[in-house]
């Protein structure tokens, strides 16, 4: 098809600031909101990819606690941290752009920011956690849509992390995710 384009999609407004002048999905936050909203558009059927870019907790890598919150990340791989029973992993399949900044990323509907939730995220693997990632991936994969998601930390998803101040903080990762978008993939 033709008529077939790429979908931008965030979770929340605040993280599409920067992206006003650029047709985007704002899906809204947690995985019911993402995946009724990403279903919505893919079941039209004129969607041949989906960039998903937005902000995440940081657990940190192996032997790094506080990794950078400037660095933007692929993720290439998502578990939930929040289903009691193991659910199977699933990897977005879009194109790998950063070979050097690949993820593991752990969703859940709730905002991380405790020493123990923490800790419990990177003992699964996981080096960033968000609330939607695993929705998205999950209803790209039902579609049959490549997925490509970016995400820059907002937070260490610890006792430092506060949800009061995440608006004001995701708003300005929304600059540095139009940088990266400007250069890497419009």
């Amino acid at each position: 098809m033709s008529d077939q384009k790429s979908l931008l999609v965030f979770a929340h407004a605040d993280e599409a600031v920067a992206f006003a002048d650029v047709e985007h999905l704002v899906s809204g936050v947690g995985k019911i909101n993402a995946s009724v909203a990403l279903a919505g558009v893919l079941a039209e059927g004129n969607i041949k990819n989906v960039v998903v870019l937005g902000t995440a907790g940081v657990v940190g890598h192996a032997g790094e606690d506080r990794p950078s919150l400037d660095t933007i990340y692929q993720v290439t791989k998502l578990i939930q941290h929040d289903f009691p029973l193991p659910s199977a992993d699933v990897d977005p399949a879009g194109e790998i752009l950063l070979t050097d900044f690949q993820a593991t990323m752990a969703t859940g509907d709730v905002f991380v920011s405790n020493d123990e939730q923490r800790i419990h995220i990177k003992s699964l693997g996981a080096s960033l956690v968000d609330m939607e990632g695993y929705a998205y991936a999950s209803i790209c994969q039902r579609f049959n849509v490549p997925l490509q998601i970016f995400k820059i930390p907002s937070d260490y998803a610890d006792d430092s992390a506060s949800i009061d101040e995440w608006d004001d903080i995701a708003k300005q990762k929304s600059v540095q995710l139009r940088e990266f978008f400007d250069k890497h993939l419009s």
